[in-house]
């Protein structure tokens, strides 16, 4: 934990001692002040441009771009799950995914230096790409799967792991990547957003940053646009924080206060969203016209093996093909509990053809496939029914 964040405490109230160690009971304990009589359990959003300030500025609340109340409780809350029980973690929050991803890359990299990405990852990298490179700093890509990256480390500043992969979801070693990168004198970060803290641990695996988008499956109900950025190393989170202040990249209050409230419920989302993704899995295997079935938790997935010594759980996404773009078009339109939609991890089941984006490297009939929380023989049945009625 920060010296900043010890002195939020006094701001935003001294946080509860943990609660216990199972996920249920931390995620729906985590970011909690201690109880005041009249008051409610989860303070409501603080909107504040500006806080009382007589005197000389100290103390955690001055102004709003740099701290607000909302963010320190939930910034509790997520290093709670991220790092349980390591109260040398700082957790940042953002205004989106891309906000936390930029503030990692951008605060930690100069020109000359050399910058690692997966070339499987989320689209908006290639974006992110040009314009590291225009400040001259160096690309190198690599896939995921095989632990590729390790092949173009020499030199580098830093690595940037996704894993499981999106949308392709394949799976990487981090801590042994971790380690090539540490011993080339690289800092490492993991965007931790489809396998959610409940389901990976990036900075016990050796991580330097945890990197996530909020809006996905930590939220869970598709209405909160949220990034964060977790980490132990003092003087690189403080660049982090820096970066923040900058470039004004803050979350808006009660997005702050929705996400925290929604974090309650996230082990329950996470388990209902898990077992099913691996149900619906099992039912897509069986059927002729999909190739290319990916989710690690099959036992026969390619990735299941890494995946399973170092995710707890395995992610509420499953990626395949249809033979065509018309059949993959077809289907999505033939589902009835699916929602067609470019983001994942909701309560609602979303699905998309992926490559009607462009800019991922996967066939035209290719399906990632976001599973919620329906029940998973509704959700079953819709799948193989759309099946049928596309064939023709």
């Amino acid at each position: 934990m920060s010296e900043s964040d010890t002195d939020n405490r006094d701001g935003a109230g001294t946080p509860r001692p943990d609660p216990g160690t199972g996920d249920g009971t931390r995620a729906v304990r985590a970011g909690l002040p201690e109880p005041v009589k009249h008051e409610p359990t989860l303070p409501g959003p603080v909107f504040a441009a500006h806080f009382h300030l007589p005197g000389e500025p100290t103390g955690p609340y001055t102004y709003g771009r740099d701290e607000n109340p909302t963010w320190t409780h939930l910034e509790r809350a997520i290093g709670e799950l991220e790092a349980p029980g390591q109260d040398d973690v700082e957790t940042l929050v953002f205004a989106s995914g891309m906000a936390a991803i930029s503030s990692v890359l951008f605060s930690q990299l100069r020109a000359g230096d050399v910058a690692v990405l997966p070339d499987d990852g989320y689209q908006a990298l290639p974006l992110v790409r040009t314009q590291l490179e225009a400040y001259g700093i160096e690309v190198r890509t690599a896939p995921t799967g095989g632990d590729a990256q390790l092949d173009v480390l020499d030199g580098a500043g830093l690595l940037w792991i996704e894993t499981p992969s999106n949308p392709g979801l394949d799976v990487c070693d981090v801590r042994r990547l971790a380690d090539a990168a540490h011993a080339r004198g690289a800092l490492v970060a993991v965007d931790n957003t489809l396998a959610t803290p409940l389901g990976q641990r990036p900075l016990d695996l050796g991580a330097d940053f945890s990197v996530a988008s909020g809006t996905k499956q930590l939220t869970g109900h598709g209405d909160v646009l949220l990034g964060y950025v977790a980490g132990r190393d003092a003087e690189a989170m403080a660049a982090v924080r820096r970066w923040r202040k900058i470039v004004g990249a803050i979350p808006g209050p009660m997005e702050a206060w929705l996400a925290h409230r929604s974090i309650a419920t996230l082990q329950l989302r996470v388990d209902r969203q898990n077992a099913t993704a691996l149900k619906v899995a099992e039912a897509l295997r069986a059927r002729p016209e999909i190739t290319g079935l990916r989710y690690p938790g099959l036992p026969d997935d390619p990735s299941h093996k890494i995946a399973s010594q170092q995710m707890r759980r395995y992610g509420c996404v499953v990626s395949f093909t249809l033979p065509t773009r018309a059949r993959a078009d077809r289907f999505l339109d033939a589902l009835r509990l699916v929602e067609g939609a470019t983001s994942f991890g909701g309560v609602r089941s979303t699905a998309e053809r992926r490559g009607r984006w462009g800019g991922d490297a996967v066939p035209e009939g290719f399906v990632r496939l976001s599973v919620g929380a329906e029940d998973p023989e509704d959700l079953v049945a819709d799948l193989l029914r759309a099946l049928e009625e596309s064939a023709g």
